[in-house]
């Protein structure tokens, strides 16, 4: 068997494989560890939870933080994935510049419908490597949340299952309860 080296992309090249039509602006593709990674068509139950959590995450950091939906964020030189939400420091110029990498972040959410084992398995390692304090992920199908915290080692040392009927803080305001039957349609 003759083993195959696979070609990791930049950050910087999967941008040029967009202005050039490469790939296509359209297409649901996102970068992470170097791989183009085709992203899952979103159902009505996703986008009704994006919709719904978006909005309920919003009201509760009004004036602490951005709320960013499905928009890029920079993790490293190779990776560039789009979560579902991504709750960000505030930026004057609304991240016009330059997409909000580690630092800026405070929370990252994906919603799973048929993308828990992907969200578990492929974005939690991606996101605690990068430093990402606080990855939650939202279970439609049981009304669950899944939150990773402490990434110091690159890997995610607690992972937490919620319930609907339970609250939870972000780390970066722990003051605000987030009632999790909140964030589902």
């Amino acid at each position: 068997m003759t083993a195959t080296d696979v070609r990791l992309w930049t950050v910087a090249e999967y941008r040029r494989m967009t202005e050039t039509g490469i790939l296509n602006p359209d297409e649901r593709v996102e970068l992470i560890d170097g791989q183009i990674i085709s992203m899952s068509a979103k159902n009505p139950p996703h986008a009704a939870t994006n919709l719904c959590a978006a909005d309920y995450l919003r009201n509760l950091v009004t004036g602490l933080a951005l709320i960013r939906i499905q928009d890029p964020i920079t993790l490293s030189t190779n990776s560039e994935p789009e979560p579902d939400i991504a709750v960000v420091q505030i930026d004057p110029r609304l991240y016009q510049d330059f997409h909000p990498a580690p630092a800026n972040i405070f929370l990252l959410v994906e919603i799973a419908d048929t993308t828990l084992e992907t969200d578990r398995k492929r974005k939690a390692p991606a996101y605690a490597r990068a430093g990402v304090a606080d990855y939650w992920i939202l279970d439609v199908n049981r009304w669950q949340v899944y939150v990773f915290r402490e990434p110091p080692d690159g890997n995610y040392q607690l992972e937490t299952v919620f319930n609907e009927d339970d609250v939870l803080s972000m780390l970066a305001f722990p003051e605000i309860e987030v009632q999790i039957s909140r964030l589902f349609p």
